[in-house]
């Protein structure tokens, strides 16, 4: 048998898709589905849920803490229980589960009871995340590194599709009709990856204590920490109220729009981000691309109006990927030790604090909470600067992030 038939065969790959491109569009369709939809949902549907179901500001942001929290508890469990990275059973559960979740937010106007739906849709999404991710692994390992980074484009893509449909909803149904819409789409993306199956054994591979380089890492490392970490905390504030924020001071519409733009900037910017970064340093790119997220962040609250939302929408949906890209990118490359999944849970904890950090600001509305989440995303481009200082460029680089099971970005 050819190599070219080898690696086409479904008996070999578990998918009918004969190309790298085919599962490409099912590992999108699963991040469309876990994050794009089943997480970011709740950012164009907050308004209305404000307006119609008397959901308070401080409310609002308990409900995203929750499914943070939700998110943390999935990505460690994918963590610590490796064997459920690899099982397409669980990811089926998974998506069903969150699918229901999303289907069940309007039977209810509970606030204690909207929590335990977005805490079990956070664990769902991150157990999606992680299986799709070890899927990656198996599948693309010798592809080229821009093809991963269009499959992590589908989270921009559920934020699109998504957002679209808010759009459209917006002036004709109510909240409820946009969880039940959201549902739909989510079984949508699921038939589209239900087939998706992870490598049925994990890749050997060197530890990371032996291919430790003899250069000592260690500043570096915790620039880049601190760096990721307070991203996590300025940009899911966005993430979470930039919808709400631009209704403030542009037409209805505009927020939901913005949103849509932040999904469609999304899509091609993991794979630009990785394009750049094999290119020029790594802490440089960082260290631009939160400067720019910055700027996209606060813009709503410092120019009110319909163009200032689009652009915001732009290089917020440009940067908040491309960031984890280019973070997690230079934390293989130091080869300190557990660098992933040490980023990723400070980045993780990062997106717990932020809501709580802003939740007394929102009684006077969400301007000042977005100065605040820029202010934070400054800090983290000087945590970067710092970084660059003396950056070891030498050191061989290690794997790509989307190349380890269970840990990558999110």
């Amino acid at each position: 048998m050819s190599a070219r038939a080898r690696h086409a065969s479904p008996a070999r790959t578990g998918r009918p898709l004969h190309s790298p491109w085919g599962h490409v569009v099912q590992v999108a369709a699963a991040l469309a589905a876990g994050m794009g939809v089943g997480r970011f949902v709740y950012t164009p549907i907050l308004p209305l849920m404000h307006a119609q179901a008397g959901l308070s500001a401080s409310a609002g942001a308990s409900l995203a803490t929750a499914n943070y929290v939700g998110y943390l508890l999935g990505a460690l469990v994918g963590i610590l229980t490796p064997a459920l990275v690899r099982s397409p059973a669980v990811l089926r559960a998974s998506l069903v589960v969150l699918t229901a979740t999303l289907a069940a937010m309007p039977a209810t106007h509970a606030t204690t009871a909207w929590a335990g739906l977005r805490l079990l849709a956070g664990v769902a999404s991150a157990l999606i995340f992680v299986i799709a991710v070890n899927s990656l692994l198996g599948h693309l390992r010798e592809h080229p590194a821009h093809l991963p980074g269009w499959a992590f484009g589908g989270v921009g893509a559920g934020i699109a599709l998504s957002g679209a449909l808010i759009l459209v909803l917006r002036g004709i149904a109510g909240w409820q009709a946009a969880w039940w819409v959201a549902a739909a789409l989510c079984a949508l993306l699921g038939v589209v990856s239900w087939t998706l199956r992870p490598e049925e054994t994990p890749a050997p591979g060197p530890s990371e204590a032996a291919t430790r380089p003899g250069t000592r890492t260690h500043r570096w490392f915790g620039a880049l920490f601190v760096s990721y970490t307070l991203e996590g905390v300025g940009y899911i504030v966005a993430g979470t109220f930039l919808v709400a924020a631009i209704g403030q001071s542009a037409p209805g519409w505009a927020g939901s729009g913005a949103w849509v733009l932040v999904g469609l900037a999304a899509v091609p910017s993991s794979a630009l981000w990785a394009w750049l970064g094999r290119r020029w340093s790594r802490p440089g790119l960082l260290l631009a691309a939160l400067v720019i997220q910055a700027a996209g962040i606060a813009l709503p609250a410092l120019a009110g109006g319909v163009t200032s939302a689009l652009v915001s929408a732009v290089l917020f949906g440009a940067t908040f990927i491309g960031v984890s890209t280019l973070a997690l990118a230079a934390g293989a490359h130091l080869r300190f030790p557990r660098s992933v999944a040490l980023l990723t849970t400070g980045y993780s904890a990062g997106q717990i604090l932020g809501p709580l950090v802003v939740a007394p600001l929102l009684r006077h509305g969400y301007h000042q909470a977005l100065i605040l989440a820029s202010v934070v995303v400054l800090a983290a481009a000087v945590a970067a600067a710092v970084l660059g200082v003396g950056f070891p460029h030498h050191v061989v680089a290690g794997p790509m992030p989307w190349r380890r099971p269970g840990r990558a970005l999110g």
